[in-house]
């Protein structure tokens, strides 16, 4: 294997460029701001810009289907960019969590549509799922597929359904179109409106089988997405990080701007640390993923365990040091936190993650507490 690269290239360099120059004309935060709205703004005109182009929805797709034949480093960089916009699309549910499940389990035709853009996908488990976990409980039948999947990211958006289903002999893949007979697709209450979930249910809905055995193809597209997530959280932190420090060094009391104060200074200077190593945790983690080494299980865990951590905490910093206008509605430091915890609970919570490390690197488990009597 070779080794590890964390520093970005030039490539990479200007893919950032690209995505960040056009998310700050097209989804400035003033913007983001109005998903929370009775009438939200439709961001479908910024999604397509990205996907079409950018190309940044065919990234994983090869370039024979296709694609671009990016790996998961040039996704991570998009994702980095899209957590410090907090952006509104389906960049990790269609074009990294569907498209990986679609080509792990042998597809040729649904990656080539979704990498062209014209059509959104999302893999049909909860956002809560851990990778290896119990990933659903659809049943597929001579008479189609039936059952129910509660909070599922990107299924409003999507055009084309990925569903895991239980078939005679195992974990199968489906393809279903989002207005097929007997799909339900219901709008459910979210911390983070810039990725709502809707619950779905079929019944007896027709559908296009991708595989027939599909486990491993879910659980590969599942760590892989947990390991890019840590991407989208490290951009989160560093959009809050950024603008405090810019705030801290501006905002004025009692003759002098509250960032020369010590206690400040401090809380800053961890946060800093924080966000660095969030920075090499979520690089390595995409790092190893695109050489598929056999770290990358071990990469993934680590950078999803701590990187949502980070993240919380930066947005949490952001809102205190910006004192009362971190509080308000119509300052955008709320979007932040709120991804930062919905993303934190996505794919397993950090407790799950370093219960996985443990497991992977041989950690012995501590014997659980009990109450003294």
């Amino acid at each position: 294997m070779s080794a590890a690269d964390l520093l970005y290239s030039d490539t990479e360099e200007a893919l950032r460029d690209s995505v960040r120059r056009l998310l700050a004309d097209r989804c400035p935060p003033d913007a983001v701001i109005g998903v929370y709205d009775q009438a939200p703004r439709d961001f479908a005109p910024v999604w397509k810009a990205l996907a079409v182009d950018l190309g940044v929805a065919g990234l994983l797709v090869p370039e024979e289907l296709g694609g671009a034949g990016a790996t998961a480093r040039e996704a991570a960089v998009v994702l980095e960019e899209l957590g410090r916009a907090v952006a509104p699309v389906p960049f990790l549910t269609s074009a990294v969590l569907a498209t990986l499940a679609l080509l792990r389990a042998g597809d040729t035709d649904f990656v080539g549509e979704l990498a062209e853009g014209d059509r959104t996908a999302t893999l049909v488990v909860p956002l809560s799922t851990e990778p290896g976990a119990a990933m659903t409980s659809v049943l597929a039948t001579a008479g189609g597929l039936t059952g129910a999947v509660s909070s599922v990211a990107g299924a409003l958006e999507a055009d084309l359904l990925i569903v895991p289903a239980l078939g005679p002999h195992g974990v199968e893949l489906h393809a279903v179109d989002r207005n097929a007979q007997g799909v339900t697709v219901t709008p459910v209450p979210s911390l983070d409106m810039t990725r709502p979930l809707a619950d779905l249910t079929f019944g007896a809905t027709p559908s296009s089988l991708v595989s027939a055995a599909a486990a491993d193809a879910v659980t590969d597209a599942l760590r892989c997405g947990a390991a890019l997530l840590s991407a989208e959280q490290f951009g989160v932190a560093s959009w809050c990080f950024e603008t405090t420090l810019a705030y801290v060094k501006d905002r004025r009391q009692f003759g002098r701007a509250i960032g020369s104060y010590q206690a400040i200074k401090h809380r800053l200077a961890d946060l800093w640390l924080e966000v660095g190593s969030a920075c090499s945790a979520a690089r390595y983690a995409a790092d190893t993923w695109a050489r598929a080494d056999d770290d990358a299980d071990i990469a993934a865990a680590v950078a999803q365990s701590y990187c949502g951590e980070v993240a919380v905490h930066a947005a949490e910093e952001c809102i205190q040091l910006h004192g009362g206008i971190g509080m308000t509605w119509e300052y955008p430091a709320h979007l932040y936190l709120k991804r930062a915890k919905s993303s934190q609970l996505a794919f397993g919570t950090g407790y799950r993650h370093r219960a996985r490390l443990a497991e992977l690197i041989d950690l012995p488990v501590a014997p659980a507490k009990t109450a003294r009597s």
